[in-house]
């Protein structure tokens, strides 16, 4: 037996070139074709902004690159939540960290029994405070859990965005969303503005960002040492990230007792004109990228300063509980990562649509 192995070897190996010289060298490249379901939650609204209930799958017309696509998938139906409540709790939240929190728990309210949500808190880096659970107690805990850091600097806004709907979401089915609680300053992220957003356009989650205007800098407030302890933030876990220094620490706050930065705390009084003036353009741009990260997904830009967050977290629920889902099946070649013109049309003319304006399948 031991010498009838080798031989047969060698007839499979003979066999094999023979198949391979046998093949038509003129025979066509094949291509790899990938059919996707592209899921497009759609949300129809009258003049007021109320919800229209009702609409059936031939009220709805999607167009890809301007061109209208039958509708394969069509869902109407109240359906469970899964919400990511992002908090921000980096040096400069600090003075509204109990504002946000205290939102955060108002959001978990109106949550039902089936809707799952999950809870992290970002600063120098990523602390899932509380997986994905229907326990309100749980998320309860996580949330009060949430405190700034002793003197360690950063914020990993769009690492813990990015981590939350490509890592935590991965493989759920249903109505997504995620709520970013935030100054929207970041410092520290490995992730750029432009990797966020490419990522957001092949998801289907929803993003709300709600803006707390705050006087810091993103790089901390030169406060000292806080209050608050760090006790339990890391009972979950952390993603990674956070900015560090070549000796591999952590960045700490400028300003905090180190030798020479007493001209760096001079410029940042909140009298010194010229600070007033760069965290006014801090602020700007950190408005306009929250509005970005909502605008790609088709969520909603919020200002705290609004003074009606109740009425803003009822209205998110609402969009979320009983939006439209239209799915379209697009084909496109393995090694496409065009991004695609979406627009999506209704028959009434008193009805608002709010989609996704474009997406990427890879």
């Amino acid at each position: 037996m031991r010498r009838k192995i080798p031989v047969l070897l060698g007839f499979l190996l003979a066999g094999l070139a023979v198949c391979s010289f046998g093949q038509d060298k003129n025979a066509p490249e094949v291509y790899k074709v990938d059919t996707r379901l592209i899921s497009v939650p759609v949300v129809v609204s009258d003049r007021d902004g109320r919800y229209i209930p009702n609409l059936k799958a031939t009220d709805f017309s999607v167009f890809q690159d301007g061109v209208k696509q039958n509708i394969e998938f069509f869902g109407a139906t109240e359906e469970a939540l899964t919400i990511a409540l992002l908090i921000d709790t980096s040096q400069s939240t600090r003075p509204v960290l109990d504002d946000i929190k205290e939102s955060a728990n108002a959001f978990l309210k109106l949550l039902l029994p089936r809707d799952r949500a999950m809870v992290v808190s970002f600063d120098y880096d990523t602390h899932v405070l509380s997986e994905l659970t229907s326990d309100k107690e749980q998320l309860k805990q996580a949330i009060k859990r949430a405190d700034v850091p002793d003197q360690l600097v950063g914020t990993t806004m769009r690492d813990a965005a990015f981590q939350t709907v490509n890592r935590s979401f991965a493989g759920i089915n249903g109505r997504k969303a995620v709520i970013i609680l935030t100054d929207g300053k970041d410092h520290g992220s490995r992730i750029s503005k432009d990797e966020l957003l490419y990522s957001l356009q092949e998801s289907d989650a929803l993003i709300y960002t709600i803006m707390f205007k705050t006087g810091g800098m993103g790089r901390g407030q030169g406060q000292g040492r806080g209050q608050m302890g760090n006790q339990g933030r890391r009972q979950m876990g952390t993603w990674g990230g956070g900015r560090r220094d070549i000796l591999g620490g952590i960045f700490r706050d400028p300003g905090m007792g180190f030798p020479g930065h007493g001209n760096q705390r001079r410029q940042n009084r909140p009298d010194n004109p010229r600070r007033a003036e760069r965290v006014g353009r801090v602020n700007e741009d950190a408005q306009q990228f929250l509005q970005a990260l909502s605008d790609t997904t088709a969520g909603r830009f919020y200002s705290s300063e609004d003074g009606k967050l109740k009425k803003t977290f009822e209205s998110i629920v609402e969009e979320l509980r009983f939006q439209y889902r239209l799915g379209f099946y697009h084909q496109d070649d393995a090694e496409d990562k065009t991004l695609h013109e979406l627009r999506v049309k209704v028959v009434r003319t008193d009805a608002s649509v709010r989609s996704r304006s474009s997406y990427r399948t890879h």
